[in-house]
């Protein structure tokens, strides 16, 4: 996996751990890989992947059956959803109608653009 240098590590990870959740990919209930296995596959250190699994056990994404691994919350996915939407609603649609705005891009046009990007029109 290739990381960029705006965001931390881990939280790239637990980035890539909940797109995998929204997805059906990890599903309710499913064991995850363990800190080993996941920290190969990344080629980071395990103490990063420890970290982002204390970051998602934190926001009840994942949880840990002690000496058996982690797991996939079952309610993960609406948890991610709704954190996900809350995110969009109060910080990028803003932004985005912020530049918008700058761009003096009206209303009408911002329809006609999403609906090509939706393919209705």
């Amino acid at each position: 996996m290739e990381f960029n240098n705006g965001k931390s590590i881990f939280l790239q990870i637990a980035d890539t751990i909940t797109d995998k959740v929204v997805s059906g990919e990890f599903r309710a209930g499913e064991k995850i890989p363990s800190v080993r296995e996941l920290a190969s596959e990344m080629g980071v250190n395990p103490n990063t992947i420890m970290r982002t699994y204390s970051e998602l056990q934190a926001m009840s994404i994942i949880e840990n059956q002690r000496g058996i691994g982690y797991f996939v919350n079952p309610d993960a996915q609406q948890i991610i959803l709704k954190g996900r939407k809350e995110e969009f609603f109060s910080k990028i649609l803003p932004e985005f109608l912020r530049q918008a705005t700058i761009l003096g891009i009206t209303s009408d046009e911002l329809k006609t653009h999403i609906e090509t990007l939706n393919g209705k029109s």
